[in-house]
């Protein structure tokens, strides 16, 4: 039996839902569409049909009112179905869009006396429906999509003991769906700062890694920037620690505003300190990106309004500046070293940059250049 499926990477949109509970595996991810194929093989072994589907509302362009919503064709076998995968339904058509829509299985015994059938996927795949057995697929309380087979194989009609068996196939699918957001999840979780939303120390590592090995390989453009905050003990020590870590947390959201560069890495390094990956960007493009940072972070009144958990407002401006170090790859870097040796040094010299913007007054930005020399903004 051919079983079709949308590809990896077109599946992945129908992942972005939220969940509540955390799941502490990944063995699910990347593997939804394999698993929707074997729930589809399955549910076709034990009902026997000529032809079945799964159909999944998209999440990012969900409404709370179901009938304003699509279903988009992810898994579905039989005949003409290789047409069907992506393709989308609105949920008001058919008794699909009548099951997703109430939440409530449906078995039409014979489509040309049921008034909910829908004829336009027919005339797509040249098949001829006669019977309809369809369940809602749920996340929590949430219809999300549904199951349908088709054609009865060996008996004229779906019965109780049919539906019973498609509903618990349901089930397995809405497990699985929850599963898979739970590891993708879990997964994003292990990248982030819990306090700004960056990314951690961990995962900027690991993405240095990768950054520096394709600039040794490929002799592409790479930047780094590691700044920290001037007087941030200031604030601490004026307004408690949780001001201070109210400041971090708009730290984080100028720097994702500010840093737009494509495929740029923005982490919280430890305590007050940031660090960016710029790849592709070269030593003049990255010493600009960090001179906006300086003067967008100069400028920002920090605290302006008081917290949703009721913390004052402080209106701080001009107290808080940042010490920039920046340094280019290729233009410190003279790769005759070990890689790791080569990733450690050029670590080093952006952290030793902006410890001379510290030293030389502070709310600077310092550029390391190669030729040992070092370039201040004014």
């Amino acid at each position: 039996m051919d079983i079709y499926t949308l590809g990896k990477e077109e599946i992945d949109k129908f992942l972005k839902r939220r969940r509540r509970i955390k799941f502490e595996e990944n063995e699910f991810e990347g593997k939804l569409d394999l698993m929707l194929r074997e729930i589809l093989q399955k549910a076709n072994e034990f009902v026997p049909s000529e032809s079945g589907s799964i159909l999944l509302d998209e999440p990012e362009k969900k409404s709370p009112f179901l009938d304003r919503n699509n279903l988009v064709f992810v898994a579905c076998f039989g005949e003409g179905s290789s047409k069907l995968t992506g393709v989308s339904l609105p949920s008001t058509k058919g008794i699909v869009g009548r099951t997703y829509c109430t939440g409530e299985s449906y078995v039409s015994p014979d489509v040309r006396e049921d008034k909910h059938f829908y004829g336009e996927i027919d005339k797509k795949t040249q098949f001829v429906t006669k019977s309809i057995i369809c369940v809602p697929v749920l996340i929590g309380k949430s219809v999300c999509g549904v199951i349908e087979l088709l054609n009865r194989k060996g008996k004229v009609n779906y019965t109780k003991e049919d539906l019973n068996l498609l509903e618990i196939f349901a089930a397995y699918t809405s497990t699985l769906i929850q599963n898979v957001l739970d590891a993708k999840r879990h997964k994003e979780l292990s990248k982030e700062d819990s306090l700004t939303g960056l990314y951690n120390d961990r995962y900027f590592h690991i993405q240095l890694d990768m950054e520096v090995k394709k600039a040794r390989e490929q002799r592409k453009e790479l930047s780094l920037i590691f700044f920290d905050l001037d007087n941030f003990k200031f604030v601490n020590d004026s307004y408690g620690h949780l001001a201070g870590s109210r400041v971090l947390t708009e730290v984080g959201g100028i720097l994702r505003d500010v840093v737009q560069a494509e495929n740029a890495v923005i982490a919280r390094y430890g305590g007050d300190e940031f660090v960016i990956i710029l790849p592709d960007i070269n030593y003049a493009q990255a010493f600009k990106i960090g001179n906006d940072i300086k003067e967008s972070i100069k400028h920002h009144i920090f605290l302006e309004e008081a917290s949703r958990y009721g913390d004052p407002a402080h209106h701080i401006k001009g107290a808080i500046t940042s010490s920039v170090g920046v340094a280019s790859y290729l233009d410190c870097i003279t790769m005759e070293r070990k890689f790791e040796e080569d990733k450690n040094l050029f670590i080093k010299l952006a952290d030793e940059a902006m410890y001379r913007a510290k030293e030389t007054g502070r709310d600077k930005v310092c550029l390391r250049r190669g030729d040992c020399t070092y370039l201040f903004s004014k």
